[in-house]
């Protein structure tokens, strides 16, 4: 097995690379989405279901395949020997973000729920604010996996 993942190692890279590129573009828009709904078009009419049809498809279309395939590749990375040295720091600080990742995924689901019901409570403002979580968790990503801190 450890020969097979050695050998596919840099598809799998670039199959997890590619899936977190949709994944982030999802995770950036979401909750911009959610900015607009809740500050210019209200829990009614016809800008209302449109804004739910684009909110569902961008979360159930593209980020939840992308999330998956993220995690998917990110254990096989994980799983080929060699890789991640796991006496440092960085791998740590990479699956906390990634976990906080998920969260905030998840969280966005939740919202999505929320206009769906018709039941936002949330101002504009909340979700700009929400709309920094993966911006930090990308950096703090990046930093441990390209400059690897001790």
């Amino acid at each position: 097995m450890a020969e097979i993942l050695g050998t596919i190692y840099p598809w799998v890279k670039a199959l997890h690379v590619i899936s977190v590129i949709a994944w982030m573009a999802g995770l950036f828009y979401l909750p911009r989405l959610y900015v607009y709904h809740a500050e210019q078009v209200g829990q009614v009419g016809d800008t209302h279901t449109l804004f739910q049809t684009m909110e569902y498809k961008l979360l159930r279309v593209i980020m939840n395949p992308a999330m998956i395939a993220t995690w998917v590749f990110g254990l096989f990375l994980v799983a080929t020997p060699g890789v991640i040295d796991w006496s440092q720091i960085w791998p740590w600080t990479k699956a906390a973000s990634v976990l906080g990742m998920t969260w905030f995924h998840h969280w966005c689901g939740l919202r999505r729920k929320d206009f769906a019901a018709g039941s936002n409570a949330r101002p504009g403002r909340y979700y700009r604010l929400m709309n920094e979580v993966p911006t930090v968790l990308l950096i703090v990503i990046v930093v441990s996996v390209i400059v690897r801190p001790l």
